[in-house]
């Protein structure tokens, strides 16, 4: 047996298969953003913002596929979705933290993002069109500390 894997029998499943114990592909991240320059973005259907040269953190979450998530977020050529795909379009992701979890955390993850010092909504409902947060990006003059 490999290490790093294990037998466990499971309903479904034949006897003797390996099942390995990596960490679940699923979670919530922040994206630790720089805006070199100040900028004028439409953002979808949300509208036009103008966002100032600085620090941003955007927190999103993935319950299936994180890290393909967060690969598609690095890409710099990619159908637009997201809210923060517009945003990406000027700003670089100089840091990803992820945290694996099966827990829907976003929001209260955010709310902590949102509560450091010098933070501001700089687009109210950005990426929070499916919660009732305010935005799910925080702006920060300075690289903020999480």
């Amino acid at each position: 047996m490999a290490q790093g894997e294990f037998y466990q029998q499971r309903a479904g499943e034949r006897a003797g298969r390996p099942t390995s114990r990596r960490r679940p592909d699923a979670g919530v991240y922040h994206l630790i953003i720089r805006l070199p320059r100040a900028a004028r973005v439409r953002v979808g259907r949300l509208g036009l913002f103008t966002f100032p040269a600085g620090w941003y953190v955007y927190t999103g979450s993935a319950m299936n596929g994180l890290r393909a998530r967060i690969a598609r977020h690095r890409r710099r050529r990619k159908k637009l979705h997201w809210h923060i795909d517009y945003l990406l379009r000027r700003a670089e992701i100089v840091e990803v933290i992820e945290v694996p979890t099966r827990r829907r955390v976003e929001c209260a993850r955010h709310r902590h993002v949102l509560r450091l010092p010098g933070a501001q909504v700089p687009a109210p409902g950005f990426g929070s069109s499916d919660c009732r947060c305010i935005s799910h990006l925080a702006y920060f003059a300075r690289r903020p500390q999480l």
